[in-house]
């Protein structure tokens, strides 16, 4: 009879050790996920969420988030305008919900989507834009060309479209100093 209770003494402080090892590894192991989860998987998320976003040199940029891409994300502000924001001028982000989405590892066609590519096809499109830069300053106009670290805008009011009267120069940017870039109001 001792002995039978001995070991049952014994075989409950081992499941109890047992217990506490493996709440102790789950709890290790969510923090060791966690802790692979970026930016951009805990963004892509609060697609469609309000959100607002610290950012250097532009201060706060308020809006709905649209997409999110390897190094830039889009939101619709509240005038309707799109803002396609560099996720490295990014310093706090507020009003994102619980939760995070899948990760997915990035393959080519994804890596090649960066803010390059959208600056690109904001080029190709000929849009009016205001250019947030790093210093705080927000040059208006038309990028023109997008190099390897670098862009173009021919500076001209956003009210009137790129032509060789309203332009008042061209300015050119590195990439590392655009925080964002916010299309013109629809319509003007």
């Amino acid at each position: 009879m001792r002995w039978e209770q001995l070991f049952a003494d014994l075989e409950a402080q081992v499941a109890e050790q047992e217990s506490v090892a493996e709440r102790a590894e789950d709890g290790s192991r969510a923090r060791a996920e966690y802790g692979r989860v970026r930016l951009a998987d805990r963004l892509g998320g609060a697609r469609g969420h309000e959100l607002t976003l610290g950012c250097t040199g532009a201060g706060q940029l308020s809006g709905r988030l649209t997409d999110v891409g390897v190094d830039w994300l889009l939101l619709t502000d509240p005038q309707d305008r799109e803002v396609l924001v560099a996720v490295r001028a990014v310093c706090s982000v507020g009003g994102l919900s619980a939760l995070t989405a899948p990760a997915v590892e990035e393959g080519t066609v994804a890596r090649a989507l960066d803010l390059r590519r959208a600056l690109r096809g904001l080029a190709r499109d000929r849009a009016g834009v205001q250019v947030l830069l790093a210093d705080g300053t927000a040059p208006t106009g038309t990028i023109d060309r997008v190099g390897a670290d670098f862009v173009e805008l021919a500076e001209h009011p956003l009210d009137a479209p790129r032509r060789r009267g309203a332009v008042t120069g061209v300015r050119t940017l590195p990439l590392p100093a655009v925080v964002a870039v916010r299309t013109a109001l629809a319509g003007g």
